[in-house]
């Protein structure tokens, strides 16, 4: 039975009242099970937003956060509604999706952000995706050209990279380039073959091999953020910005790192992408600190350990990223992989982390951290820790049987 058939047998319902068996139940029920709490928060959702501005991005004291289409996580919502209408089936979640990729049309030319892939591949990809023949897919594959044009523009050769953030007078920086800027790639790869032109997949691989040599520990722990000299390409200073300290190992970087690495070895079939990736992947399943549910706390070296806040967020982000390597690697780790990702599923699925029918606002995911050093997006949902879960979800639907690498 399919993942619509289980929802049409649940109705698109959900009932805490039947007590689900979260550890023990099937891998379909669990997905079923999730994929209609999702259909049902994400109705919430949209009435809660209908007549507001922009895009939901968290909920905090209570209220609903909207961000206009200039913010990173603008795409992560319109996104999300195309993995709905994907899951279901339903053209009320193809209609809403449409309408929000809509609204995001302008990052197109927005030369002042590295987050284009972020903002434009989450909707206007997914969309062309799933419609690449209809009305829609003409002017998504134009869109999502324009921006990979867009994004280019920030690439130096002299450094190799792609500049993440632009130049503030409070900052000592002249051209940082942060570990999460490897989710933007994809995009990249996509113009290059669309187009035939190769310089968007010279730049995708520009950038992960500069990131490869410059950003990794010995131990495959990541630093957040590396600022170069835009004039010679040396590194100036490795720091962090949303990690506890410079050398600690912020957990979402990690999880940008996993999955960034692992979607370049699909597109490049470049094995040190893939060892890159395993490594990263050794890193956080075999971490002393990563807890027994296996969603980590926001920073792996936070002495503040274990009452440090968790970040769901990275847990779906990992969950997502582990089941893609899964199909790049030899059976005994890819059903390690497997085992640890939906251990993570499994665990965000619990009432400890998943909301409750009606509450959060209508997110999915409770207890994401968005950039505790400054005190903003603490244990909240997060639009993005949404995206990826159900990602996640429907990742682990179409799980194939592990293969080896080619």
């Amino acid at each position: 039975m399919n993942i619509k058939q289980k929802l049409i047998g649940l109705g698109l319902a959900f009932s805490m009242a039947a007590g689900p068996l979260y550890a023990a139940e099937t891998k379909d029920d669990l997905i079923a099970r999730d994929i209609a709490l999702a259909a049902r928060q994400y109705s919430t959702l949209l009435e809660n937003i209908e007549g507001k501005q922009g895009f939901p991005r968290t909920m905090e004291d209570g209220e609903i956060s909207m961000v206009s289409t200039r913010d990173w996580t603008s795409g992560f919502f319109p996104g999300a509604l195309w993995y709905l209408a994907e899951a279901t089936g339903d053209a009320k979640w193809r209609t809403a999706a449409a309408r929000y990729t809509a609204n995001t049309a302008s990052a197109k030319f927005d030369k002042s952000t590295h987050d284009i892939g972020f903002i434009l591949n989450c909707g206007y990809g997914n969309g062309l995706r799933l419609d690449e023949y209809g009305a829609g897919g003409i002017a998504y594959r134009d869109a999502l050209l324009a921006g990979a044009t867009t994004l280019v523009t920030r690439f130096n050769p002299k450094v190799g990279s792609i500049q993440s953030w632009n130049l503030r007078p409070d900052q000592d920086w002249k051209f940082p380039v942060i570990v999460d800027n490897m989710m933007n790639l994809e995009l990249l790869m996509w113009a290059a073959r669309t187009s035939g032109d190769s310089y968007y997949r010279d730049v995708a691989i520009a950038h992960a091999d500069t990131t490869l040599r410059n950003h990794f520990r010995p131990d495959g722990s990541s630093y957040h953020v590396v600022d170069y000299d835009p004039v010679d390409g040396k590194v100036r200073s490795r720091v962090t910005h949303q990690g506890h300290a410079d050398s600690s190992a912020w957990a979402r970087g990690q999880a940008w790192g996993l999955y960034g690495y692992s979607m370049m070895y699909r597109e490049t079939r470049k094995p040190e992408y893939l060892a890159q990736a395993n490594k990263i992947a050794s890193f956080i399943i075999n971490h002393p600190r990563l807890p027994a549910d296996k969603v980590p706390y926001w920073d792996f070296d936070d002495p503040a350990i274990p009452q440090a806040p968790r970040d769901s967020s990275a847990a779906a982000i990992i969950a997502s990223a582990l089941l893609e390597l899964s199909g790049f690697v030899e059976p005994p780790l890819a059903h390690r992989y497997i085992a640890m990702a939906e251990q993570q599923l499994r665990s965000l699925s619990s009432p400890a982390y998943l909301a409750a029918p009606g509450g959060n606002g209508g997110f999915l995911l409770m207890h994401a951290t968005g950039h505790k050093p400054a005190g903003k997006e603490v244990d909240v949902p997060l639009n993005y820790g949404d995206y990826y879960f159900l990602e996640a979800l429907l990742r682990f639907t179409a799980l194939p049987r592990p293969t080896k690498s080619p």
